[in-house]
């Protein structure tokens, strides 16, 4: 998997025994670099290199390596119960055939202890965990997963370990997850023949990503004679030159411990870990790891290259163009260079103020920043890049003519210190805000450095750097110097452009068709007969009826009876509700705000997020948006404003539709958060089209390019639009029909109209009347935040909100059709369901994760070939849904749908372990770890009490495999529906 597939999962109630345990966690923690892990020190066949305490993060950074091998360990002891594992190889490739991504899901189909046809992806059904995954990066390869429950986390780190150490790695595995000849239907000889594959068939929609598109095509000219010039992901042109006897050693020579890290973090103890391990290495006798070629020959003068792209049917024909200037930078080993080429990246192009968004798109020469623009560090040496998309063809040389001056102009004039600041308040303000998953993202942070030579603990002392920049801003143009040394003075340029070609899309599916004949061309009636064998072979092996009895697995009784409740108290200032959520919050306030709008016009809604948008871009009458945002940079973490939406818990065909907005801020800056967000909500200046202009075109061309990406998202959402009030709104603020209108708009000269629509939706919005806030902070700053929130509210406005009740919706049963030049498609099935309260929504949600790992998973992606597919119930939507994502076979997977009903009600009755692995599956995501800021949010948006997600929780539990039958008869069989493909019209 190129992106991460994260599974959300429950935090374990353990009792007292879990309170001991973390208490013994707090005494190791307090000791680990002090006393226990002193460099030098053996334990389990490891021996300690380093430890070293980092204040600022709250955390002791343990260096180890493993004795026999030399396996690099890196372990994070902090007081977090969400503990995370993960080992990663190196894994350079040295073509563009995809093997380290192949490998990457083949490790994943069975090994010696766990010799099943999937462990991986059972084992999502077996465990608490928080986020499972395995990814491929440019030059590693890793294989992460988080829980807070030790068993669980032990479960799965032998299963981790056994795959990526002793995988089956079978031909069958190979062909079904990398590529293979294979009849059109594998059971008609008659069929025609062709190339099948999950990668193959994900990397032909990941090459459709046009932002995917230009990146990968970039690095491969930025660094020639590298192995950052191959795409490790695999090109589908070079997929199908792989052979299993290739991906074999590749294993054999990369997947040693020799060339391995391995990573822990959390509150769980380091020496078990340790021991486990080691058993596990005993195996191994060290080896040389195999080189790659990382470091690029410098040019001699820069260079230019120009290739073609698909059209965007939705977009503007005229400006379609993409382009960037890239610059080789330092080595991933001067990690302070790195540190100041980041921060001058943040300060060339992040924000309103920034220079390169002046001049390159608040000045309409492109919609947004190009797919590469910023400082790469993914790499062993890095790059800085600047670039934009959405442009005009005849404006490359003014593009690069602009980015020169800009960095010119920088160059002798310097940077506003005001700026500096900013961004050393977010770093400040980044080390108290920690999310739930801080150890998942600290790995990943770390990872790339690490692989190419950087001590990783280096790379957590934050401090150390912000002080020593200090230093040098002291004594000298710092950034200056940056920008001569690496940008200006750099031969070491590419100008790389894209344009759009008519002929793209033909000419890639007039490449597969050649690729295709050449190996059927020569294939003899043996060959031939092989190839249907083989295709039998593999529908016998995905139909097969497994014991997976050897894989580890949690039970029920494991899952917490009780919902986990946050203490919330309730007050009104002035006329407007607040919910506050006292707690400890390391010194911030989170604030959030909802304003309710009844009765806006499908039309209105349209505009909606265009008008959200438009409050944190286009300024006031006072003070244009480049002051304001160094303001919200230099005091808060930034403000949210987004469309807000939820359907009631007790009617599937009542909504709450308005306006959400939401920032945080150190406790010391809560006037300044206040002040800003009063500032923005009463006195945006919607007049402002030139940034209204700009605000537009990007917004267009974002949305266009996530389609495909996440086109399974769009098709659900428009299939479910024709079902619910909620479903149509959905579809208004962010599908496909937000796609369409969006660029509808980007392509208006006159926006007077567009004007006074905002300006019509800001009349409605953000009410005292129709206002509710919620606070979360220590108790001991809730008295100075009512202060500063009763000032907020009293500059708004007083006049009543509409009254309009909701106008009555109807449901339609419609199908949709979007033609889009991938190559791959999307599609999406949705039905009717229940409220949230309505004891058969607990039903639904075992039977759509039954039938998504019993059925669909199986038919879908192994057979299929998609990249991915399932089912998917929402409690507090109502909608039941199917999806597939980078389907070669759309229609086979519609009939798929209505098939897998039939397969519920015919098959003999779930068994118990299959409830229970279903119903781990919810609880995972029910009971994920919440950062302090999302505590008590439930009962804000939604409406749900702690009482009512209770009796959720006991009716998930006691669901019986008639009650899912009962399900599928009653809501599934024979019931009207939508649907929704978005692809290629050809299928």
């Amino acid at each position: 998997m190129l992106a991460a597939a994260r599974i959300a999962t429950q935090r374990a109630s353990l009792g007292q025994s879990a309170h001991s345990f973390r208490h013994s966690q707090r005494a190791f923690l307090a000791t680990a670099t002090t006393d226990s892990w002193k460099p030098g020190k053996s334990v389990h066949g490891y021996t300690v290199v380093e430890s070293r305490h980092i204040k600022e993060l709250e955390l002791d950074a343990i260096r180890l390596k493993h004795d026999k091998t030399g396996a690099e360990h890196l372990h994070i002891a902090r007081d977090d119960s969400n503990n995370v594992f993960g080992v990663g190889f190196a894994t350079p490739p040295e073509n563009s055939a995809g093997v380290p991504h192949i490998l990457e899901h083949t490790t994943l189909c069975g090994s010696r202890s766990y010799p099943v046809r999937d462990p991986f992806f059972k084992m999502l059904n077996r465990s608490m965990a928080t986020f499972m995954n395995a990814y491929t990066a440019s030059d590693y390869t890793l294989y992460p997963f988080s829980t807070t429950n030790p068993v669980d986390y032990k479960n799965l780190r032998n299963v981790y370990m056994d795959a990526a150490f002793f995988p089956h790695l079978r031909e069958l595995d190979f062909k079904q997850e990398g590529w293979r000849l294979e009849h059109e239907n594998p059971s008609d000889k008659d069929s025609p023949i062709v190339f099948k594959g999950i990668v193959y068939n994900e990397m032909k929609g990941q090459m459709a990503d046009a932002g995917y598109l230009f990146y990968s095509k970039m690095q491969q000219y930025m660094f020639p004679g590298t192995t950052y010039a191959h795409n490790s992901g695999g090109d589908p042109a070079n997929i199908t030159d792989l052979t299993h006897a290739e991906l074999v050693h590749f294993h054999k020579t990369h997947y040693h411990p020799s060339n391995a890290r391995f990573y822990t973090y959390g509150n769980f103890p380091l020496e078990e870990s340790l021991e486990s391990i080691n058993s596990k290495l005993q195996e191994f006798s060290p080896i040389t790891p195999p080189t790659a070629e990382k470091i690029v020959t410098p040019f001699e003068s820069p260079r230019r290259v120009a290739l073609t792209c698909p059209i965007d049917p939705m977009s503007s024909p005229d400006k379609q163009t993409k382009m960037s200037v890239s610059f080789l930078t330092n080595k991933a080993t001067d990690t302070f260079d790195g540190f100041g080429l980041r921060i001058l990246s943040d300060l060339l192009t992040d924000g309103h103020a920034s220079p390169m968004y002046k001049a390159l798109i608040e000045s309409n020469l492109g919609s947004e920043y190009s797919a590469n623009t910023g400082y790469d560090s993914s790499t062993m040496v890095s790059s800085l890049a600047f670039g934009v998309q959405g442009m005009k063809t005849e404006d490359i040389a003014k593009v690069e003519e602009t980015i020169n001056n800009v960095l010119k102009k920088v160059q002798q004039e310097g940077v506003d210190p005001k700026r500096i600041e900013a961004i050393v308040h977010q770093m400040e303000l980044g080390q108290k805000h920690k999310t739930s998953f801080f150890g998942m993202s600290l790995m990943q942070g770390l990872s790339s450095g690490w692989f190419n030579g950087c001590n990783p603990v280096d790379l957590l002392e934050l401090n150390k750097n912000i002080e020593r920049l200090k230093t040098e801003l002291a004594t000298g143009p710092f950034f200056q110097n940056l920008i001569s040394k690496y940008l200006l003075n750099n031969p070491h340029k590419l100008v790389f452009t894209m344009t759009p070609s008519p002929d793209y899309g033909a000419e890639v599916a007039a490449n597969e068709t050649t690729r295709l004949m050449g190996k059927t061309s020569v294939l003899t009636n043996a060959d031939k007969e092989a190839i249907y064998q083989q295709g039998q072979a593999l529908l016998k092996n995905q139909e097969k009826v497994e014991d997976v009895s050897c894989l580890p697995t949690l039970k029920v009784d494991d899952i917490s009876k009780k919902a986990k409740t946050f203490s919330l108290e309730h007050s009104a200032v002035g006329s407007v509700p607040v919910q506050w959520r006292p707690t400890s919050t390391n010194g911030i306030t989170y604030f959030r705000g909802i304003s309710v709008i009844p009765g806006l016009t499908p039309e209105q809604k349209q505009y909606l997020p265009l008008f959200t948008d438009s409050l944190t871009s286009l300024g006031t009458q006072k003070r244009a948006m480049s002051e304001i945002d160094d303001e919200i940079r230099l005091y808060t973490g930034g403000i949210r404003v987004s469309p807000f939406l939820s359907t009631s818990h007790s009617s599937i065909d009542r909504t709450e539709e308005g306006v959400s907005f939401s920032s945080y801020c150190l406790d010391r800056n809560q006037d300044r958060m206040y002040d800003l967000l009063g500032s923005l909500v009463r006195e945006t200046n919607f007049d402002n089209v030139d940034k209204l202009r700009t605000l537009i075109q990007g917004n267009a061309s974002a949305l266009s390019n996530s389609v495909a990406d996440s086109g399974h998202v769009f098709a659900r959402t428009n299939a479910g639009s024709h079902l619910t009030p909620a479903g149509q709104a959905s579809e208004l603020y962010g599908g496909m029909t937000q796609v369409q209108f969006m660029n509808v708009l980007s392509q208006k000269e006159d926006l007077s109209e567009v004007s006074q629509r905002l300006k019509e939706i800001a009349a409605l919005a953000i009410k005292r009347s129709s206002l509710r806030l919620a606070l979360t902070c220590g108790d001991d700053q809730m008295s100075s935040n009512e202060k500063v929130v009763e000032q907020f509210i009293s500059r708004l406005d007083a006049t009543p909100a509409d009254a309009t009740a909701q106008s009555a919706f109807t449901p339609s049963f419609e199908n949709s059709f979007f033609e889009l030049p991938y190559g791959i498609n999307f599609t999406s099935k949705c039905l009717r369901g229940v409220p949230y309260t309505h004891e058969d929504g607990a039903k639904l949600q075992i039977l759509a994760s039954l039938m998504s790992n019993l059925y669909l998973h199986r038919e879908i992606r192994e057979k299929n070939g998609a990249y991915g597919g399932g089912a998917g119930y929402a409690p507090t939507g109502g909608l039941f849904s199917f999806y597939s994502y980078r389907d070669p076979s759309p229609q086979k997977t519609l009939s798929t749908y209505q098939d897998s009903v039939r397969w519920v009600l015919d098959r003999p009755d779930f068994t118990e372990q299959e409830l229970a692995e279903a119903k781990l599956s919810i609880f995972q995501r029910m009971d994920a770890p919440v950062s302090a800021a999302e505590e008590g949010m439930v009962v804000f948006t939604e409406g749900i009490t702690d009482e009512m997600r209770q009796t959720h929780r006991e009716q998930l539990l006691k669901v019986t495999s008639a009650d899912v039958k009962d399900a599928a008869l009653r809501y599934l069989l024979d019931q009207q529906s939508s649907h929704c493909i978005l692809g290629d019209k050809q299928k």
